[in-house]
C-alpha cells in the first residue's frame, strides 16, 4: 500500500483549531455519529476486573455489564452521544475469537440502546500490541514462538467484522531503544527510538491494519494511534513538579518527536479518530485535520498530568484514559466517569452552540499554559509551529522528527527568555544541553542511521535491526 506523506498543514491559521471541529470529519461513523463535525463526543475507556479473563464466557459477561452500565447512565442523564473504547487485555488479542465475541456483544447492546433511546454511539476497539522485540527470529515481524504479529492482525479483522466502529492501536516499535535512552537522558536515543524506528514500525503495522479494515465489508474505519510506548513513557518518568528523574523539557521534546511517528498511521490511510492518550494530538491534528480524542482532567482515575484543562483545547472526543470496573458511591466506575465526561462535553458543546467555543478553548489553555514546558509546547498556537516544522520536512521520517525536536526546544527556550515560562536550574541546564546536542545531529537519515545502528546494537542487547527490516 502506498504511503502518502504529509507535506502541508490542514489549517492555515492556528486560531481555527478548536474542539469539535476537524477539517477532515468522519461522517456516517458508528451508529448515527459524526466526529469533528460540530460537536464533541464523550469517550469512556475501562478495564475489566482481575480474574474476569479466566475464560471467554467470563470476559464477555464482564464487558456486557460494563457496556450496559455505561449506556444506562448515559441515557439516564440525557447524553445524546457516547463512544466506548475497549482496550484489549492480553487474552482478547492472543485469541482473536475472544476479541470478536466481546465486540459482538458490545455492538448488539449499542444497537439496542440506539434503537430504543436514539442515543448516537460508537465503539473503538484497540487490540493489544503483544509483540516482543527480543523474540526470534525478529519478534516485531516474525515471531516463531507465539506468532503475535499474525494474531494481532487476525484480531483486527475479527473485531472489524463483529461491529467495531474503528480499530486503533498502540504500537511498541522502537521502545527497546527509547527505554534505554530515557534512563540515560539520551536525546539521540529518544530521537532514534521514537522518530526513526517507531516510524518504520508504524508503517509496517498500519499498512496492514488499513488494508484489513478496508476489506472487512463493514463501515468500520482504521482509527488512530498514540505514542503511548514512547512519549508517554517520557511524560510519566518526568513526573510532576517534585520529580527530576527526566527533565520535563526532554519529555516535551519527545512529545514533539512523536508527532512524526504518530502521523504515519494516517499516511497509511487511517481515518481517525486519534487515540486519547496521544498528547501529541494537537500537533497531529494541525497537520492531518483528522478528528482526535484527548484525555486530561477527567483521566485522574488513571494518572496525573500537568495539562488537564489545556489538552481539551481542540479535541473531538473527550476521554478518561481508563478505569477499572468496580463499584463507587455514585454507581459503577464506568458510570461515574461517563457522567463526568458527559458533563464536560456538554459544556464544550454549549460553548459551540453559543459562539463561545474559542473563549472556552482559550480559558482551557490559560489554566495550564505556564505550568510546565509540556503544556506550554502543546498550546494550539505552539503546537501549530511544531506541525509546520514536521510538514516542511514531511517526506523524511528522520528530518521531520529532528525538525520537531529543534522547534520544540526553541519554543521553550524563547518562552523562558521572554519570562513567560519559568524553568528551574535543572530544567534550564537540560534545555541548554538539548539545544547544543540537536545541533550535532547529521542532516540526513543515512548518516544518523549508521551512527545509531553502530552505537545501539552494541549497547542494547534487545535491539535487533531485523525487527525494522534493516
Amino acid at each position: 500500500m502506498a504511503v502518502k506523506r504529509f507535506t502541508s498543514m490542514a489549517y492555515k491559521d492556528p486560531d481555527d483549531m478548536v474542539f469539535g471541529e476537524a477539517p477532515n470529519p468522519l461522517r456516517n461513523y458508528g451508529i448515527d455519529l459524526e466526529l469533528g463535525a460540530g460537536y464533541v463526543v464523550p469517550e469512556i475507556n475501562y478495564a475489566p476486573r482481575p480474574g474476569s479473563e479466566a475464560s471467554k464466557m467470563k470476559i464477555v459477561n464482564e464487558y456486557r455489564h460494563i457496556t450496559k452500565d455505561i449506556l444506562e447512565r448515559a441515557v439516564t442523564i440525557g447524553l445524546p452521544t457516547i463512544e466506548l473504547e475497549t482496550e484489549h487485555v492480553f487474552q482478547m488479542t492472543n485469541d482473536p475469537s475472544w476479541g470478536e465475541a466481546v465486540t459482538k456483544k458490545q455492538f448488539d447492546l449499542l444497537k439496542k440502546y440506539n434503537e430504543e433511546y436514539g442515543i448516537k454511539v460508537g465503539l473503538r476497539h484497540t487490540p493489544g500490541d503483544l509483540r516482543r522485540c527480543e523474540l526470534s527470529p525478529a519478534g516485531l515481524r516474525d515471531d516463531a514462538e507465539h506468532d503475535y504479529p499474525n494474531k494481532i492482525m487476525a484480531t483486527v479483522e475479527a473485531c472489524a467484522k463483529a461491529g467495531a466502529s474503528n480499530i486503533s492501536c498502540e504500537t511498541v516499535g522502537g521502545k527497546e531503544i527509547l527505554d534505554y535512552a530515557v534512563a540515560r537522558q539520551d536525546l539521540k536515543g529518544i530521537l532514534f527510538g521514537i522518530g526513526v524506528l517507531g516510524s518504520i514500525d508504524m508503517e509496517w503495522v498500519w499498512s496492514q491494519i488499513v488494508d484489513i479494515v478496508n476489506k472487512s465489508g463493514t463501515n468500520c474505519v482504521p482509527g488512530g494511534e498514540t505514542n503511548c510506548s514512547g512519549a508517554n513513557t517520557c511524560m510519566f518518568v518526568a513526573g510532576g513538579l517534585l520529580d527530576n528523574n527526566l527533565p520535563h523539557v526532554y519529555a516535551a521534546i519527545a512529545r514533539a518527536i512523536a508527532t512524526g511517528r504518530t502521523i504515519v498511521a494516517y499516511e497509511c490511510g487511517a481515518k481517525g479518530p486519534g487515540k486519547d492518550c496521544g498528547y501529541e494530538g494537537p500537533i497531529v491534528k494541525s497537520i492531518t485535520g483528522i478528528p482526535h480524542a484527548q484525555e486530561g482532567k477527567d483521566a485522574t482515575c488513571a494518572h496525573a498530568d500537568l495539562m488537564g484543562n489545556l489538552i481539551a483545547q481542540c479535541c473531538d472526543l473527550w476521554s478518561n484514559e481508563s478505569v477499572e470496573y468496580h463499584s463507587e458511591f455514585g454507581g459503577s466506575t464506568v458510570q461515574v466517569w461517563a457522567q463526568a465526561l458527559g458533563y464536560e462535553v456538554a459544556l464544550m458543546n454549549v460553548a459551540k452552540q453559543t459562539g463561545k467555543d474559542k473563549l472556552l478553548r482559550d480559558l482551557y489553555v490559560a489554566a495550564d499554559y505556564y505550568r510546565d514546558p509540556q503544556p506550554y509546547l502543546l498550546a494550539y498556537f505552539n503546537a501549530f509551529k511544531v506541525g509546520q516544522a514536521v510538514a516542511a520536512n514531511g517526506e523524511d521520517i528522520y528530518l521531520r522528527a529532528k525538525a520537531a525536536a529543534e522547534t520544540a526546544a526553541k519554543i521553550i527556550d524563547e518562552g523562558n527568555k521572554k519570562g513567560e515560562l519559568k524553568l528551574t536550574n535543572f530544567e534550564r541546564k537540560a534545555l541548554d544541553k538539548a539545544l547544543a546536542e540537536l545541533e550535532t545531529f547529521p542532516d540526513n537519515l543515512d548518516a544518523f542511521m549508521d551512527m545509531c545502528l553502530k552505537e545501539y546494537t552494541e549497547k542494547v542487547p534487545e535491539f535487533n535491526p531485523k525487527n525494522y527490516g534493516l
